[in-house]
């Protein structure tokens, strides 16, 4: 897994996608990025973008993407 990679094409779809208010889109990005974080063994990080991506998730009432995001959360703690 080439970690920084995946952050700088996490961090440049995020920056294309939030001016654009594409909030599904959004909030992919920040659980791919809380994915990524939790797997390099960065929990700081990993929580913040998770925490994000589910309280979008469940805002947009995107329920499957909301358990996953939880379940991300959970396996974080």
């Amino acid at each position: 897994m080439d970690a920084e990679s995946g952050e700088v094409h996490y961090r440049e779809a995020l920056a294309l996608a939030e001016p654009r208010g594409m909030r599904p889109l959004v909030a992919h990005c920040h659980l791919g990025l809380g994915r990524l974080y939790r797997r390099t063994g960065n929990q700081e990080q990993a929580r913040e973008h998770l925490t994000t991506a589910t309280t979008m998730y469940r805002e947009m009432g995107m329920t499957y993407w909301w358990e996953q995001a939880e379940a991300e959360m959970k396996e974080s703690a």
